[in-house]
């Protein structure tokens, strides 16, 4: 065998591959033939060692490479056995539990300390996507891999919100990757130190000035932590999206996030097909002040 035989490298769903890892993934679709797609792709990303920052097999990233290559004629999938798999929206009973509360008009200083709580539980997760669903002008949908969720609590547990954060960034967004300095390889590398805020929501009945940004605030200063202990590293930007149809992004602005500029009108997949979206603004917070070497591969000291 030559000795740079097999060593090319491919970039593909946010990973680079050798041609002997594609063969060796061909060959494991021709061997597995009754395994499912799930199952499938499982057993690749353990052969070829395709993991998320804490340890676990990188499934979905897998299943749309193994869709891909089967679109490209290069491999034939078993059947899908779940026709519903990728699909995140999700039935969401309103009840009772998440009426509307009396009116709610107060100082900031009123209702300190205002806290975030991690939703670890079923009961939880239930209360808080039916809260969305009812609430929030886009709804619930389940989130795309690694995320937190929080309530919104003030003295003496008063709920007050929902707060959703993702790890579902946009693949490729303009005015972003050009303000980081990413290449489409720095990029695919690191995509996952960039948290997406999804969901943000202040119920209707609650009007105080300045919570929205005291929220964010708290926000940026436990996410990192909440984020390590759940999946084993840290990210280091955030950004959201703000419909300008519905609202201004002043929030994001008085809590100090930086306005980048316009989406294009493209969904955070599409990478190949200009599906027409509503224009938003995009902001983004810095969680460390070297958060540029550490999107470009080039260290950092995680300053805080």
């Amino acid at each position: 065998m030559h000795e740079n035989e097999h060593n090319h490298k491919i970039l593909l769903c946010g990973r680079e591959f050798t041609e002997q890892e594609l063969d060796d993934i061909k060959y494991m679709v021709r061997r597995f033939p009754k395994l499912s797609r799930r199952e499938l792709s499982q057993t690749i990303c353990e052969n070829i060692g395709w993991l998320t920052p804490n340890g676990e097999y990188k499934t979905l990233a897998c299943l749309e490479l193994l869709k891909k290559l089967q679109a490209q004629g290069i491999i034939q999938l078993p059947a899908s056995r779940n026709k519903n798999l990728n699909k995140r929206k999700e039935q969401v009973n309103i009840t009772p539990q998440t009426d509307p509360g009396p009116e709610l008009n107060l100082s900031l200083a009123k209702l300190e300390p205002i806290d975030l709580e991690p939703i670890n539980n079923r009961a939880g997760r239930t209360l808080f996507s039916e809260y969305l669903e009812r609430y929030h002008y886009l709804g619930y949908k389940r989130p795309f891999g690694s995320h937190l969720r929080y309530f919104i609590r003030a003295k003496e547990e008063l709920l007050l919100g929902c707060l959703l954060f993702a790890a579902s960034a946009a693949w490729a967004l303009e005015a972003r990757d050009n303000w980081i300095g990413w290449t489409e390889a720095d990029r695919s590398q690191r995509l996952y130190l960039v948290v997406v805020n999804t969901r943000f929501l202040i119920f209707p009945w609650v009007h105080v000035e300045n919570l929205a940004s005291r929220v964010l605030s708290l926000a940026v200063k436990r996410i990192r932590s909440d984020w390590q202990k759940r999946y084993n590293y840290q990210p280091v930007l955030l950004e959201t999206f703000v419909d300008t149809e519905k609202y201004m992004g002043t929030t994001y602005r008085a809590a100090n996030w930086i306005y980048l500029g316009e989406t294009t009108g493209r969904g955070r997949m599409d990478r190949y097909n200009k599906a027409i979206l509503p224009i938003k603004q995009i902001y983004v917070y810095p969680l460390v002040k070297d958060f540029r070497a550490y999107l470009l591969g080039k260290g950092g000291e995680n300053s805080e």
